[in-house]
């Protein structure tokens, strides 16, 4: 992997993610851009203990351009975006509409490939490797960061999902905070281990494959599994079989496999509903381990991916219940679900 860092007009970061290293990246953004100006700012809820960003700027954010005017796609024939190279194979930049930025965190766009037209499960598994390189090292950098607390790399996929570009890319936002979602996996986690002396991810890893009706995928180091309790219609989690609490303590091994293991679980995503539907919008996250927790090493890096569409043509929607009291509601038992993913596996 070459890695080569510039910056655009207006000053952002952009930095190159290559997989020849004899790769010259000195192409200049003369778009005349003004300076970014962010309002972000993050508030307390005192009823709720959690923290909400408010960024009024990003009203004026890109909203679903057509392919010939994507901001994603290389700069070609007279048109500049936001990536100056004729083409690239991963390349990652500040976000023009952050929703954290400064003392409040910071947001970076992921470019998976320079296709427009392709999707992360298109990619080759060198390909997926090199994006799986790039959240490493963006982890890195940016767990440096004064501010930051904690770094989430995820993708969203599909217009509903809330997509408002269309180009193959993902983002990571590095908090100010820690999560909520994490906070009450922290706080599980510290309850199992007092009651039982064990580490629950372990253990929650270790009951599913025990079971083994709702594994969907189990590799040599890698296990995919729609968990017990899955809020989305089809949700699968996905463990490396050794705990690390982060993409930079991943060993050799679940990283060589990680792309065959990835691709296949996604491919069989947009298998789920058949030849003749869309491609399955979804969401994929990473889990990582807060920076600063105390039992960070306790923590368990993992994948969750899920799909907001139900059935064919039909989506689950967070209504009363979900919104109001953040209380799930899943139509599709997790059993089924599983059963479902493991019918449409590759040839």
């Amino acid at each position: 992997m070459k890695k080569t860092m510039t910056r655009l007009a207006d000053g952002r970061e952009l930095i190159y993610y290559d997989l020849r290293d004899d790769v010259v990246r000195d192409d200049a953004d003369h778009r005349p851009l003004d300076p970014v100006s962010t309002a972000s700012e993050i508030r307390h809820d005192r009823l709720l203990g959690d923290s909400v960003a408010i960024a009024s700027h990003r009203q004026g954010r890109t909203y679903l351009p057509p392919a010939d005017a994507c901001p994603l796609c290389p700069s070609r024939d007279g048109r500049a975006t936001e990536i100056p190279a004729a083409d690239y194979d991963v390349a990652v930049f500040e976000n023009r509409f952050p929703s954290l930025a400064g003392d409040t965190g910071r947001c970076e766009v992921v470019c998976f490939t320079s296709d427009h037209d392709a999707s992360f499960a298109d990619l080759t598994a060198e390909q997926a490797a090199l994006v799986l390189e790039a959240w490493t090292d963006r982890t890195a950098e940016l767990s440096q960061h004064p501010a930051v607390q904690q770094v989430f790399c995820f993708e969203n996929r599909g217009a509903e999902i809330g997509v408002t570009l269309g180009h193959p890319h993902g983002q990571i936002y590095a908090y100010p905070f820690v999560t909520p979602r994490t906070e009450r996996m922290l706080a599980s986690l510290a309850a199992h281990r007092e009651k039982t002396g064990g580490n629950l991810f372990d253990d929650v890893l270790a009951d599913e494959r025990a079971d083994g009706r709702r594994i969907v995928l189990d590799a040599e180091h890698w296990t995919a599994f729609v968990p017990y309790a899955a809020h989305w219609p089809y949700e699968v989690h996905l463990y490396p079989k050794r705990r690390v609490p982060d993409l930079l303590a991943l060993g050799e091994a679940a990283r060589t496999e990680f792309p065959q293991v990835y691709l296949e679980v996604l491919r069989r995503f947009d298998r789920i509903f058949g030849p003749d539907e869309p491609p399955t919008p979804y969401i994929s996250a990473w889990h990582q381990a807060p920076l600063h927790a105390a039992d960070r090493g306790e923590f368990a890096l993992h994948l969750e991916l899920f799909t907001v569409r139900r059935t064919s043509g039909k989506l689950k929607f967070l209504a009363g219940s979900e919104s109001g009291m953040n209380v799930f509601i899943n139509d599709v038992p997790p059993e089924a679900a599983a059963e479902r993913l493991r019918e449409v596996a590759s040839e």
